[in-house]
């Protein structure tokens, strides 16, 4: 069974950085894509970046290229979120997500996801 482990959200002020951790387990999790997604109460949830099993190639969401990057420790099977210069509208819920097919941003093509992690950026 694979699971994914997010950890790293917190309270931070505008402009900060802060770093994510996803923990892949229970499989070869080079089988998967991962992504990032985000949601805030009332809304979809939003593809933030997602990164290619194959060949590490990365995919951004909307608004993100430029401040968020993505990088793996192979030896620990965990995937790292670096957000920089953050602002008030990155504040939301965190998912670190799998897939083996289709697009990076639709939700329903991920098959596991992780609990969460809030992430709140003060102005």
């Amino acid at each position: 069974q694979v699971q994914l482990v997010e950890s790293g959200g917190g309270l931070v002020q505008a402009g900060d950085s802060l770093r994510l951790s996803c923990v892949v387990s229970g499989g070869n999790w080079r089988r998967f894509d991962i992504s990032w997604f985000r949601q805030v109460p009332g809304k979809d949830r939003e593809f933030v970046l997602g990164i290619s099993r194959s060949d590490d190639r990365t995919f951004y969401g909307d608004g993100v290229e430029g401040r968020f990057t993505v990088s793996r420790d192979n030896a620990k099977n965990t995937l790292y979120l670096q957000m920089n210069n953050l602002k008030p509208e990155d504040t939301a819920v965190y998912y670190c997500a799998g897939k083996r097919s289709g697009a990076y941003w639709t939700v329903s093509n991920y098959e596991y996801w992780g609990q969460g992690t809030q992430v709140t950026v003060s102005s």
